[in-house]
């Protein structure tokens, strides 16, 4: 059986300049340590969020120079920890967008696994708020399943959050954790975070681990709606990082739980093929034709 472990969600609330989170991620890795955390996580957009779409793009570095990536990979060798960078953005030499990429770094500050968001946010809020990240950001085309030393990482970002199937995918390919880091805006937070966060906890059997951005970004004036939060299977809340500030929280992981809430509700193996819909119509809309 897999041992229980310590999962060590940072929250941040970035700027447009990468040194300075930069900073706040490797002290915070540190004090995340000493707390006891053996796998430590960050969120979405752990490098910049940039003030616009031009100083995004602009500031974008490639994977061999990235100076968050590079400070990850130093941080998991200083404190032994395993170590998960929520996203960063990556440019791709021959490609005019760039990529939101989530980076999977073990104890000895190597790279074993990345992936780049598939879905893109693209949505017109009620408040005013506009996003296009298809308009800088190219989506990725794959899942992505890693193996760590507590079973296997489903590695997802944000807004993949609300398509479920893809977490159905990955847990029947052998996930046991997933994990949904996040810049979520306040509107959308205060109405489907949590709910979301715990449904896919539950429809899989999986722990979920989200680290989230939090607050008004300097340099940007973009707000987000934090919580950082890990999930156990049967949907408990093991740890909540709250809307107000960037810190870190602490949670407990005991991975037997996983297999007990199988047990319980194993919908997992009751899947079924079935017909595609058919959309049945009465007598009256026909005539009304």
């Amino acid at each position: 059986m897999t041992s229980a472990f310590k999962v060590g969600l940072i929250q941040t609330s970035v700027s447009n300049e990468m040194a300075e989170n930069v900073s706040f991620v490797r002290e915070q890795a540190r004090l995340a340590r000493e707390a006891g955390a053996d796998f430590i996580m960050t969120p979405e957009n752990t490098g910049l969020i940039g003030a616009n779409r031009a100083e995004t793009l602009q500031k974008a570095e490639v994977e061999e120079s990235h100076a968050m990536l590079a400070a990850a990979r130093v941080s998991a060798r200083e404190t032994g920890t395993w170590f998960l960078v929520g996203s960063i953005h990556v440019r791709v030499p021959g490609e005019e967008q760039i990529r939101n990429r989530s980076y999977l770094i073990d104890s000895a500050g190597a790279i074993v696994a990345s992936y780049d968001k598939i879905h893109m946010f693209d949505v017109q809020l009620a408040g005013g708020e506009s996003y296009r990240e298809s308009s800088t950001f190219r989506p990725g085309e794959r899942s992505v399943l890693a193996e760590t030393p507590w079973g296997v990482l489903g590695m997802t970002i944000c807004y993949d959050l609300r398509f479920p199937y893809l977490y159905r995918d990955l847990a029947h390919a052998g996930a046991t954790m997933l994990s949904i880091p996040s810049s979520f805006t306040v509107p959308t937070g205060q109405a489907h975070w949590h709910t979301l966060m715990r449904a896919r906890a539950i429809e899989t059997g999986c722990f979920v681990f989200a680290p989230a951005q939090v607050g008004t970004h300097k340099g940007s004036n973009r707000k987000t709606y934090g919580h950082s939060i890990a999930v156990a299977p049967w949907g408990e809340v093991l740890a909540d990082a709250g809307g107000e500030k960037a810190g870190f929280v602490i949670a407990d992981v005991d991975p037997a739980k996983i297999a007990e809430a199988r047990k319980m509700v194993p919908s997992l193996t009751h899947d079924r093929k079935y017909a595609e819909p058919f959309l049945h119509r009465s007598a009256v809309a026909k005539a009304a034709e």
